[in-house]
């Protein structure tokens, strides 16, 4: 059994090593990882206006304090918020189809 382990051991070891030989040969390793990071990435550089569209959706709310924290949320994670005051989501899909552990719709 010990046997087995330290086989197991090296063996990661030395894969370990040759992956981080293979990135090191590389003439510029940050590309390689700048590059991941912009390929996987969510954030878009249009971010839109989350606090004024949110004020503009909320601003008729009885409730608008809570509104505009959920709404900041959506916006946050979807860079969309759907225009008027209320309705209008077929505008944006990612923010229609958020709920909540629920199952309720978490977007206003």
């Amino acid at each position: 059994m010990a046997i087995i382990s330290k086989t197991l051991f090296w063996a990661s070891l030395l894969f370990s090593l040759f992956v981080l030989c293979t990135f090191a040969e590389s003439s510029e390793p940050n590309q390689v990882i700048t590059n991941m990071v912009e390929k996987n990435s969510l954030i878009t550089e249009d971010k839109i206006d989350c606090d004024g569209a949110c004020d503009v959706r909320c601003k008729l709310s009885s409730r608008p304090n809570l509104c505009k924290r959920a709404c900041g949320t959506c916006c946050e994670r979807c860079n969309c918020v759907p225009p008027g005051t209320s309705g209008n989501y077929d505008v944006c899909p990612c923010y229609r189809d958020m709920t909540t552990h629920g199952g309720r719709h978490k977007c206003p």
